[in-house]
């Protein structure tokens, strides 16, 4: 395993849309030495280092050389050639959500990790999305969660299905939310613009009893992310999109819960008397930049990853699975 300092080398595979701006990011990080960037598309690679001062490696092999750990922003059919030859040499590795394209391919990503030390992170962006951690201190335990995430038609990720491509960040938020096993999955999706599922619901049953309601699209008029989480102790309207939310919870000390106490309809119609409502906004932080701190810290042994490489497997096992559900619906309405 490569040695951890206080300043780790950390390159970045891949510079596409997503692969560019960890290699921004990393190129004004602090306490972090960017030692390059690898792109099997040589001009690419050249244009995205002028632009960012970077030095651009013409093999994979000269990158890993340098780094004591790497961003792997390849395309996700790419992701375990990439990530084991970098762990293979005990380099640390962010993989890009989802972890892998199978979960053979992810469990032979943690293999190597396993038999060198070196740490997996997966790209779970949204568990810094500033909502979310706005409203940390407000969870308990969440009993139905329904999210949505909607987003307008673009020919990027058209070669996997929805449920790779968007809903699978809500499956591992979801998960870290409830923090109780998954005892059933429904789904339903169709195919609209692409031989793809481009939309899709599920719905997750967890042990304990939460249930959590999941709704993606990538052929919707209207762009959306938000989360919204019911719990005893009142609930959480999350906007994922801009960072703010709410919580809303009952003012149990009013006369209006007194046992026996008679109810006023006019006043029960009035919410606003019996709720209490926290604001929530998070830090004005780049999310991103966020996640690649948090991966900086855990190769330099001050943390560890917020999203495991376990983690990582875990929303990509049910994910899989949703798409298994919606293709055995696919196939009966198909036939009917």
């Amino acid at each position: 395993m490569k040695p951890r300092s206080p300043a780790p080398a950390i390159g970045v595979i891949g510079v596409g849309s997503l692969g560019y701006h960890h290699a921004r990011i990393l190129s004004g990080l602090a306490d972090t030495e960017m030692v390059g960037l690898f792109d099997v598309n040589a001009e690419r690679a050249e244009h995205v280092g002028r632009d960012l001062a970077v030095t651009a490696h013409g093999s994979l092999e000269a990158l890993l050389d340098q780094a004591d750990a790497v961003v792997v922003a390849v395309p996700t059919v790419d992701h375990e050639s990439t990530s084991v030859a970098a762990l293979e040499r005990g380099i640390h590795v962010l993989i890009e959500k989802p972890m892998a394209a199978s979960l053979e391919e992810a469990d032979r990503i943690l293999a190597a990790a396993r038999g060198t030390g070196a740490l997996v992170q997966v790209g779970h962006i949204e568990r810094f999305n500033s909502a979310i951690l706005a409203a940390q201190p407000f969870l308990e335990q969440p009993l139905f969660v329904e999210s949505h995430r909607l987003a307008s038609f673009v020919p990027r990720s058209t070669d996997i299905a929805v449920v790779l491509d968007l809903m699978i960040h809500d499956v591992d938020l979801v998960q870290s939310l409830v923090g109780r096993p998954i005892t059933d999955v429904a789904a339903t999706g169709v195919p609209v613009l692409t031989s793809s599922v481009d939309i899709a619901n599920a719905r997750l049953s967890f042990d304990g009893g939460a249930v959590a309601n999941l709704t993606a699209s990538r052929v919707s008029m209207e762009r959306m992310r938000k989360i919204r989480i019911f719990q005893a102790s009142g609930y959480l309207s999350l906007n994922l999109a801009d960072g703010t939310g709410e919580f809303l919870r009952l003012k149990r000390d009013l006369p209006f819960f007194a046992e026996g106490q008679e109810r006023d309809v006019e006043s029960d119609a009035d919410l606003g008397r019996i709720v209490h409502r926290v604001v929530l906004q998070g830090r004005d932080e780049e999310p991103l930049a966020m996640e690649l701190v948090n991966f900086r810290d855990a190769v330099a042994g001050h943390g560890t990853p917020a999203v495991s490489g376990e983690e990582g497997r875990s929303a990509l096992e049910v994910s899989l699975l949703i798409e298994e559900r919606i293709e055995a619906h696919v196939v009966d309405t198909r036939t009917a």
